[in-house]
């Protein structure tokens, strides 16, 4: 693939690269994972200080006017620091909801906040029994004087636990639609809980919850139109951090091939460690084109971008596992402890596989669009 960084991204890959290795180390994450809310606000104000929550926005919503690689930069870099502070649930979840329903009322009212780092949001939108890809939702929102009463029970929201305001995805009479909702609001209940990667989730109860007419993102009925632009940009995002978490496994995992010791040698010597070694290596340079892919297509026409973002998502689904499967078993007991890195980078591209789709979901959607390119009739 061509692909070349302009200079400003390149300046940008820089800066944020370097911001999250000298700020971020592992240590940083497990105590950011043992506090109360499961992240690091010292952390996350650092990103606001670097304008990255800023970044996707336009520049009258107070934003940078940043595209699909910007994203991929960023979200690559988050990667390689396993960072678990809000950005994909703010930012690109939350974030992409108002940049392609909300009002402009409503983006000046949220948007500052959310770009200076102090105010959290997150999307409610995943229910028992339903698959996590779907547009679809159980909750219902039921017209009340001028306002709606929204019902239902949410699962794996994503920062939820810290969210000052959700927004909740609810069936109205012309179908699925996109409420604003106050996290402290009379008739919300949150539990906090934690995803098998350590980053903080949350079940969200919605009981008899009143929310006036401007709660209402875009017009009824617009919730499906607008979460599938979201997914689609979230699932390019995703790709990119994936590669992010592949890169830094890869490396530590050369790194101890280095030193680790043998009969006298250090393992990385062993022909057969060398071949795994690029094998994981071609994995990860797959995914990276893949990634570059993924965040390019994000402008173009929306069959094509389906069909590419699919496949993107497919590969770092297999590129993933076997990158941190070869890396744990390389380095053997010690791979799968809760002190080291490489144990805590499998669970995050375990995740991340789950997410918005796994492999088999995203290859079972290319099947159906007769492949990546299919052949015209």
């Amino acid at each position: 693939m061509d692909f070349e960084l302009t200079d400003e991204q390149k300046m940008l890959q820089e800066t944020v690269t370097r911001f999250v290795a000298e700020t971020y180390d592992f240590q940083k994450r497990e105590h950011a994972l043992k506090t109360a809310e499961g992240w690091s606000r010292e952390a996350y104000a650092g990103l606001a200080d670097m304008g990255l929550l800023a970044l996707p926005f336009a520049e009258e919503d107070g934003g940078f006017g940043g595209g699909g690689v910007e994203m991929m930069i960023v979200m690559e870099a988050l990667g390689r620091g396993l960072m678990v502070e809000p950005y994909f649930a703010t930012v690109i979840l939350a974030g992409g909801v108002l940049r392609h329903g909300a009002s402009a009322g409503q983006r000046e009212a949220i948007v500052p906040g959310l770009v200076a780092g102090e105010r959290i949001l997150a999307l409610a939108h995943s229910e028992s029994g339903l698959p996590r890809q779907t547009l679809e939702a159980r909750a219902t929102a039921t017209p009340s004087g001028e306002g709606w009463l929204l019902e239902g029970r949410k699962i794996a929201v994503i920062h939820g636990q810290s969210a000052d305001t959700l927004i909740v995805s609810a069936q109205t009479g012309e179908g699925l639609s996109l409420f604003l909702v106050d996290a402290a609001a009379q008739g919300v209940t949150v539990e906090a809980a934690r995803g098998y990667d350590g980053v903080p989730v949350a079940h969200v109860i919605l009981s008899r919850v009143a929310v006036s007419a401007d709660a209402l993102i875009g017009k009824t009925g617009d919730g499906a139109a607008i979460l599938s632009l979201v997914f689609e940009e979230a699932t390019a995002a995703l790709v990119a951090e994936g590669v992010g978490a592949m890169s830094e496994t890869f490396d530590v995992t050369v790194d101890y091939l280095k030193t680790r010791q043998q009969f006298g040698v250090a393992i990385g010597s062993f022909q057969a460690l060398q071949h795994r070694a690029v094998d994981m290596l071609m994995q990860l340079e797959l995914s990276r084109s893949m990634a570059i892919l993924a965040a390019l297509s994000l402008d173009i026409d929306a069959g094509q971008r389906s069909r590419n973002i699919s496949a993107a998502k497919a590969q770092i689904g297999k590129s993933g596992r076997m990158i941190a499967q070869e890396a744990v078993q390389m380095h053997g007991a010690i791979g799968i402890t809760a002190e080291y890195k490489v144990g805590h980078a499998f669970k995050r591209l375990t995740a991340i596989d789950a997410l918005l789709g796994d492999r088999d979901y995203h290859l079972a959607r290319l099947v159906e669009m007769r492949g990546v390119y299919p052949v015209a009739a």
